[in-house]
Order: structure tokens, then sequence, then C-alpha cells
């Protein structure tokens, strides 16, 4: 059976708002070397407003210092996820990589995220992911258009502080990040741990990753030692 090349058959409907969800998380997976995961607890809308307010002001002020060319800011956004379906968009990412092109005219040989060739490949992995134990409950993530440790830095400064190597914000320093709302929402925030380019991390390792120091070129270096 052939089939419009703009609406090659899915495994999942892809007119369901899970469908979306489950591109969206592909493509953010696959773009993505750096998300942080958090569970959070109850939320209240101000503060999640609060948060990300309090998160854009301090990363903007990195920016400036890091005198980026692109800021990073702007693509650095604190947003909530569905844990099932991201969990489904992790196996196809990181396990689904067709190398063949794909065949109009068999159904079999479409390869893209929703297909049923990508869910085929991905099924026997369904379980061990090594993300998967963190994909329970109320998540969120932070992700990263690249790694820099100034810019995680900041985030785990104002997101979720572990001093004395990330210390929260002063009250003189920044009155807004200690308002009742923000503090609420810092408290309902756990950070999880993080997935580095393709690679899991827990709590102490993102911090870790946060305290590199000698900038991008540095940072580059030492990674590789660890994740080759």
């Amino acid at each position: 059976m052939r089939y419009p090349p703009t609406q090659p058959p899915s495994h999942r409907p892809p007119e369901y708002r899970k469908s979306q969800l489950h591109r969206q998380y592909t493509s953010l997976l696959r773009s993505t070397p750096l998300i942080l995961i958090f569970q959070h607890n109850n939320l209240k809308s101000s503060e999640w407003m609060a948060l990300r307010r309090e998160l854009t002001s301090a990363l903007r002020q990195t920016d400036e210092q890091q005198a980026l060319s692109t800021p990073l800011s702007p693509s650095i956004r604190l947003q909530i996820i569905r844990p099932s379906i991201f969990a489904s968009a992790l196996l196809v990412a990181d396990y689904f990589h067709p190398s063949t092109p794909p065949n109009p005219a068999e159904e079999e040989a479409y390869t893209h995220a929703l297909s049923q060739t990508a869910h085929t490949a991905t099924r026997p992995h369904k379980y061990t992911h090594p993300l998967r134990p963190l994909l329970h409950g109320p998540l969120a993530l932070l992700p990263f258009p690249t790694i820099s440790p100034a810019h995680l830095s900041t985030a785990l400064s104002i997101l979720a502080p572990h001093p004395p190597a990330f210390p929260a914000p002063t009250r003189r320093a920044n009155p807004g990040y200690h308002d009742p709302s923000t503090q609420a929402g810092v408290q309902k925030l756990m950070l999880l741990g993080a997935r580095v380019e393709g690679r899991v991390f827990d709590g102490e390792g993102v911090r870790w990753v946060g305290g590199l120091e000698g900038g991008m070129k540095g940072m580059r270096g030492r990674l590789v030692g660890v994740l080759g």
C-alpha cells in the first residue's frame, strides 16, 4: 500500500497529542547534549513563574560574563514532561539508528520515530535503559543547547543549590530569589540526574560537570576522558 509522502504510516496515530509530544521529545534528545532531570512536587503556577524568572535572569548574566556571540539563555528553559512518553522517545533516540533510506512502497521500511520499525527495534530495551529508574513521578527537564559548565553552574545555584560549590544567591545580590514563591518552588524541586552526551550522570556527576574550569575548551578535554 502506498502512502502520501507527507503522511507515512505510524505505529502511533500522528494526530494525537501523545504522538506530537513523542516527536518533540525525540528531537530534543537527539539535538541536546545536556539535559537535567528534576522531580517536582505540586508546584503552583506562581512558583513555576518565579523559578523561571530567576533562572532566566541569572543565565542572562552568565551570557554577559562569558561574552558569548550567541547567548545560550534563550534556549535554556525549564519544561514539564510526560515521563512515559519521554521514556519511549528516549529509546528511539538512543537505540534506533536506521542506516538505510526508507522505501515508500513498503510500510515496514519507514524509519521515522513513530514508525512500526522504530517500535520493534526499541522494544527489547524497554526495561534496561540506564535512565529508566529516574523516569517516574512528576518530572521536569532543563535542556542545554551545548555543554557549558558556567551556565550549568548558574542553573544549579538557582534550582538545586549545593554549597559551597553551588551556593544560592544572597538576599543582597538577588532579593527576588528570596521571595516566598521562589523559595517554595526551590524546595519542591529535586535534582535526580542528567543525560550528558548520551550518558547518565547522577547528582554528584552533574555537579562535577558544573564545577569544571577552563571554559568550554577545558571542559571538552576532561569530558572526553570520562565519556570516551
